[in-house]
């Protein structure tokens, strides 16, 4: 029996780039060890993995009951995707505006529970 859950964070105020930087380190690494992982990271974007990253082992632990505690579970999917970016615009000297464009990002955290070895 294949025991996986997930968990979507969608339109996330942040660049994609920044949180694949983040999300590279903990792909296919054990859950806890992907939670000591974010919790020292120096990035911001970290915190908002680890939201996700817990939510995702909660509703496992939901779902699957005691098959899936955290020592078991591992992150086996991980996709940031781009965003639509919201665009602003600033008003500059002699009538001229600047373009801010201020990009959004899609989280999908997935983890699994590993097989038992014998």
């Amino acid at each position: 029996m294949e025991a996986k859950a997930q968990s979507r964070q969608k339109f996330i105020l942040m660049s994609h780039r920044k949180l694949r930087r983040v999300v590279n380190e903990i792909r296919g690494k054990n859950a806890i060890e992907a939670v000591h992982i974010l919790r020292f990271m120096p990035y911001f974007a970290s915190n908002v993995v680890l939201k996700n990253l817990q939510a995702a082992i909660s509703n496992a632990q939901q779902k699957y009951g005691d098959l899936a505690s955290p020592e078991r579970l591992y992150v086996s999917a991980v996709m940031v995707d781009e965003g639509p970016a919201y665009k602003r615009f600033r008003p500059r000297a002699q009538g001229r505006i600047y373009k801010i464009e201020k990009p959004t990002a899609h989280l999908t955290l997935e983890v699994k529970v590993r097989a038992k070895e014998s």
